[in-house]
């Protein structure tokens, strides 16, 4: 069986993500790659990390920046303080890599995986349905809320804010999910750099900031090994 490699945000951070490949061993030919989404913006090359992406056969989902720079490539977005797209809307391979993009879901469902980028609402029974369809450049809730929710309440309310913990009701929505709910399924994640590496009972969370100068983090499913990368340098701050 070729072995599964779930991928944390890329974030444009191409040298970072051929590091972990050739760390991997990775071969096309025998291994499938599954990035958790955001394979772009904030890092220094987003077309070079997209055209990898793509020219490996990545399985991604989509990330809030990949949805973002779709919306911008419509002109439906205006361009964010610390948007590193224009590389991609630049380039020759616009239209080829947007479409290529624009295909990848919300979320992908395996017999022992869910995979998504930032959370699964605490009242789904099933995912693909809340998900299905939905038009990356006109997200509905539901998936507005598989791509940036990092607390909610156990009804799936959301705070005015989650940078930092909004405190009770409100809790890490992946302390609300029940895997015996979902075919004993565990999720695998992204989007939560300031949380860092998860390693829970049916969690991975595997959004270790290279972006911000930490690491880009790999899960080999089969294996249930970890193997990360360094940043070379911290490539956006927190503003």
């Amino acid at each position: 069986m070729p072995r599964r490699i779930f991928i944390g945000d890329v974030q444009g951070c191409r040298v970072e993500l051929e590091a972990l490949l050739e760390r991997l061993r990775f071969d096309p030919a025998a291994d499938a790659l599954f990035p958790v989404g955001d394979l772009v913006n904030r890092g220094p090359d987003s077309l070079g990390a997209l055209r990898l992406a793509k020219q490996l056969g990545a399985q991604s989902v989509l990330g809030n920046h990949d949805v973002h720079l779709l919306q911008r490539a419509a002109g439906l977005r205006a361009e964010k303080p610390g948007d590193t797209l224009e590389d991609v809307l630049a380039s020759e391979e616009r239209e080829e890599l947007l479409a290529w993009l624009a295909a990848q879901p919300f979320v992908r469902r395996f017999e022992d995986i869910w995979l998504v980028h930032a959370a699964l609402h605490p009242r789904w029974r099933d995912p693909l349905r809340e998900l299905a369809g939905v038009d990356p450049l006109r997200p509905t809730p539901a998936a507005t809320f598989a791509l940036r929710t990092r607390y909610c309440d156990s009804a799936g309310n959301l705070p005015a804010s989650d940078d930092v913990d909004p405190g009770p009701p409100f809790r890490p929505w992946h302390e609300l999910y029940r895997a015996g709910e979902h075919g004993g399924r565990m999720v695998v994640f992204g989007h939560w750099a300031a949380q860092g590496l998860l390693l829970r009972p049916y969690l991975r969370g595997l959004d270790t900031g290279c972006v911000w100068g930490k690491a880009l983090t790999a899960w080999i499913a089969g294996e249930d090994r970890l193997v990360s990368v360094p940043a070379r340098r911290a490539y956006a701050r927190i503003e």
